[in-house]
């Protein structure tokens, strides 16, 4: 069974996994099956839900909605993360030229109200601003995280992929602490556990959320050199640790990390996300931790 951990003093309970619907869209699910996927991973232990408003070009929250629709009580048992400020061009938009970002307060009003209305629900758990923007006035964010959280739309607040200045820029303007910072950590890209990410999250007792850790696939299927000694370290380590799938290993890597990051599962197969609820039981030691990092890098530590 999957525990509960705090992301931060301030912060709310999140699961230690968390369900990832990113690719709804591509699940192929009717509402009733969307809706039997959730509540099984609920019954795993895993509560926290992590969405973006652009996800599935801007269809997954709705589908996701419409499974909560069927059976409303559920809202109660689950914490819904989702994302804004990333701003989509295509057919839906056909006024924009340019894929871009805005953290103006007119939009974060905007893609909140859009995402409460898609999600059928009447509070967001957290919000994050999904990618970090030039042209963010920090001020701005504030007077819309203030307002969201004073008429009760939207409970905590976060960012995705921002540097640790990024996050101190923001932070020093609010009075409400941001949760989390949500960033890619695995194999094949785990930068942010030597730029400072990490080590600020750690100083401050913030978790992180981790996504991607799988690598998009790309750990079990790439073809680069990189992704080959990755491939056979993580199967080495699997035989040592009695693990079922190098997935499992992964998962384990990553939360060795002493920033305690929350990973995040992408897989809408319920037997995948259970060999990532077997994965919590699972511990490398310092030593196996470091030959995946090698592997990664094509070279030894300095």
């Amino acid at each position: 069974m999957v525990s509960k951990v705090t992301t931060a003093s301030q912060g709310p309970e999140f699961s230690e996994l968390v369900q990832g619907y990113w690719r709804l869209a591509e699940w192929g699910m009717t509402a009733q099956k969307r809706l039997s996927f959730l509540k099984q991973h609920i019954d795993l232990g895993i509560t926290t839900v992590d969405h973006a408003d652009i996800y599935g070009n801007y269809q997954c929250e709705s589908l996701f909605g419409e499974a909560l629709k069927l059976e409303p009580s559920v809202r109660d048992k689950i914490e819904i993360v989702t994302k804004c400020d990333i701003m989509l061009r295509g057919d839906s938009f056909p006024m924009r030229k340019i894929n871009h970002y805005d953290t103006s307060e007119k939009h974060i009003y905007e893609s909140v109200d859009n995402s409460l209305a898609r999600l059928n629900i009447e509070q967001i758990d957290v919000l994050l601003i999904h990618r970090p923007d030039a042209l963010m006035d920090a001020d701005e964010v504030s007077n819309a995280f203030n307002e969201l959280y004073k008429v009760g739309k939207v409970k905590h607040f976060g960012v995705s992929n921002f540097t640790p200045s990024q996050f101190n820029l923001l932070q020093s303007r609010l009075s409400k602490s941001l949760v989390t910072n949500q960033v890619e950590i695995n194999p094949l890209n785990f930068d942010v556990a030597h730029d400072g990410t990490l080590d600020m999250l750690q100083m401050n007792r913030i978790r992180p959320m981790a996504w991607s850790c799988l690598g998009g696939g790309s750990i079990f299927t790439g073809s680069t050199n990189q992704a080959k000694r990755v491939r056979e370290e993580l199967e080495t380590i699997r035989t040592e640790i009695d693990a079922k799938s190098i997935d499992q290993v992964i998962y384990a890597w990553v939360k060795t990390l002493p920033s305690m990051p929350i990973p995040i599962i992408g897989s809408g197969n319920i037997d995948r996300v259970k060999a990532a609820v077997d994965s919590l039981t699972l511990t490398l030691t310092r030593e196996q931790w470091y030959r995946v990092w090698v592997a990664s890098k094509g070279h030894g530590v300095p």
